[in-house]
């Protein structure tokens, strides 16, 4: 087997997603230590942790927001450690945030119309064929749809209630076309209702879409993940199984068992 054919069938059969001894300082302070992390194709998996354990930096130096003072990033076999943001979402990742990031002033339509013409690759095509331009229109109704937000095409996305610019967030993010969607606390701030309503939306996406999420709320997390990573300064605590995680004492003592960590 050639070294090219070798890499193609190792890139298709290995993780999607590999972190390998990734490490982040802010001068002193080591953010991620030296983590290592797998994530294969079609999994969900959670990251959690205490506030300040380095989930979010995490996500930042997956996504090109930060580049990792040591440490290798490999998406589908290929290094990517180190490329811009607007790079690695042409290799099919994307994300959203802790706080919406929607255009307010658009529509929903128009937000997710957007995010569909970029497809996730960084360029937009707005002096092409017809067809080229329906497309985008009809990924963007589709995805609205599957977020719940079909009959709000028209609204004004600054107009929405805070629940549902969350899942127009989830939608901009899915418009582009993503292998991997990394998600920072999708339920972060909902009531209840709005919590049950998006965590009933991430369970309907379908499985060719890799999910990787941030999340405080255990029951969201044990309604969701396959397989969980626990962070803790930095560094993974315990990983596995939803039931094993729980019953590691380790989690409990750092984590579940502290009532005052969301």
């Amino acid at each position: 087997m050639t070294e090219d054919r070798t890499a193609r069938v190792s890139a298709a059969t290995g993780p999607l997603l590999a972190l390998d001894g990734l490490t982040r300082y802010f001068g002193a302070l080591g953010a991620v230590n030296s983590v290592g992390l797998a994530v294969e194709r079609n999994e969900r998996r959670a990251i959690i942790g205490p506030n300040g354990a380095g989930k979010t930096t995490l996500f930042n130096l997956i996504t090109g927001q930060l580049v990792p003072t040591r440490g290798r990033i490999l998406f589908e076999g290929e290094v990517i450690t180190g490329l811009q943001p607007h790079a690695v979402a042409r290799r099919g990742i994307s994300r959203s945030f802790q706080r919406t990031n929607v255009f307010p002033r658009l529509a929903v339509l128009e937000n997710l119309r957007l995010a569909a013409a970029a497809d996730g690759r960084g360029s937009w095509d707005v002096l092409g064929s017809v067809d080229r331009l329906r497309r985008p229109l009809d990924t963007a109704r589709a995805v609205a749809e599957a977020v719940g937000l079909g009959e709000r095409l028209g609204e004004t996305a600054g107009r929405l209630s805070y629940g549902e610019q969350r899942q127009l967030e989830v939608g901009i993010a899915l418009a582009t076309g993503p292998k991997l969607l990394l998600l920072d606390e999708p339920t972060a701030g909902m009531s209840p209702e709005e919590t049950s309503r998006m965590t009933r939306l991430l369970m309907t996406l379908p499985r060719t879409i890799t999910l990787l999420i941030i999340e405080h709320d255990m029951d969201v997390v044990f309604s969701l993940a396959d397989r969980i990573t626990v962070l803790h300064y930095g560094e993974v605590l315990s990983e596995g199984a939803p039931d094993a995680v729980k019953a590691d004492p380790r989690v409990y003592e750092v984590y579940l068992g502290t009532a005052e960590e969301r």
